[in-house]
């Protein structure tokens, strides 16, 4: 069923979209494909030097962008439709993992985060999907990033023994609550909680923090042990890689991913260390079905894993050496 999805949405895009269909013509022709491998690629760069949009600009709901350090920025089109279809596909993947309903909600992160309408960033769409989850929403830092440590006992104190959702990235966890908990030599108590982020592993690199030390400084600060990754990009919202129990992230049901070589771009095997190429049905509005990532890392069959979710399982090692350092997820200043 992905695979019809798939080739429905190439064949959309080569008809709506012209800079991507004289792409796929060009580079791989437009037979339909018979497996994921031959579903045309298009590199995630692409989104910086093209505005590639399948439907009218009359019918576009919202632009987003994601910029790295050198200014230019990507340009994702959405209808409504395909915002619609971002959103189920969150819940369904979010609600697999985590049951449904809504949850006290403290994010690791500003309000100013999502209140500055002209820095539309990763972090700005993720706290906002993600707050879809939320009953009550607590920003835990100030404007300038440091911790409010009153303000989020206020917050627990308020959720009592409800589950908490506590959401970030990754680097902020790590720099603003974990280390400055550290550096206060103080506690909170996130018992009742589960930790949800992504994204920022890139500024850990210099600190060699690895997940699980990630994950064991959190239990030491907060008590948590209920703490998941995910992996995913604004180039295809709503389409994420979400950490099982079992420490493995899958894709959900709309979306798988692969590994090619960096140098020829053939297909490896599973285990096999390349780029991720990551494929989602719901994107509509513009041609991000398929996308070359620059990450590094390997996938696995989703049936490797012993918490029986079918989806495709990614590692994800970091950014290629020579990629530029995107600033939709890292940002922090």
């Amino acid at each position: 069923m992905l695979l019809d999805d798939l080739n429905r949405l190439t064949a959309h895009h080569i008809a709506a979209c012209k800079t991507y269909g004289d792409y796929v013509r060009s580079v791989f022709g437009t037979a339909p494909a018979t497996n994921l491998a031959e579903v045309p690629f298009l590199p995630v760069r692409a989104f910086k030097d093209f505005a590639l949009r399948s439907v009218p600009e009359a019918d576009v709901y919202k632009t987003m962008r994601s910029s790295g350090t050198s200014g230019a920025f990507s340009q994702i089109f959405l209808d409504k439709e395909t915002a619609r279809l971002q959103t189920l596909t969150l819940v369904d993947s979010f609600a697999d993992t985590f049951g449904k309903g809504r949850f006290p909600m403290l994010v690791i992160d500003a309000a100013s985060t999502v209140e500055d309408r002209t820095r539309f960033s990763a972090r700005t769409a993720a706290i906002n999907g993600f707050s879809m989850f939320s009953r009550k929403r607590c920003f835990a830092l100030n404007d300038d990033l440091t911790l409010d440590l009153p303000r989020i006992r206020t917050f627990l104190d308020e959720a009592g023994d409800k589950p908490v959702f506590v959401f970030g990235f990754t680097f902020l966890i790590w720099q603003a609550l974990v280390k400055e908990l550290r550096a206060r030599g103080e506690t909170l108590a996130f018992q009742s909680a589960f930790v949800l982020h992504g994204g920022g592993w890139k500024k850990l690199e210099a600190e060699k923090v690895a997940p699980q030390a990630f994950k064991d400084a959190l239990a030491e600060t907060t008590g948590c042990t209920a703490v998941h990754n995910y992996y995913g990009m604004v180039e295809q919202t709503g389409t994420i890689f979400l950490e099982c129990e079992h420490g493995r992230m899958h894709a959900g049901a709309r979306g798988a991913a692969l590994t090619r070589s960096p140098e020829t771009h053939a297909v490896l095997k599973d285990g096999e260390t390349g780029l991720l190429q990551v494929f989602s049905a719901i994107q509509r509005s513009y041609p991000g079905h398929a996308l070359l990532t620059e990450d590094v890392g390997r996938t696995f069959a989703g049936t490797t894993c012993p918490c029986g979710r079918p989806g495709t399982i990614v590692e994800v090692d970091g950014r290629l050496a020579l990629a530029e350092v995107r600033g939709c997820s890292d940002a922090y200043s």
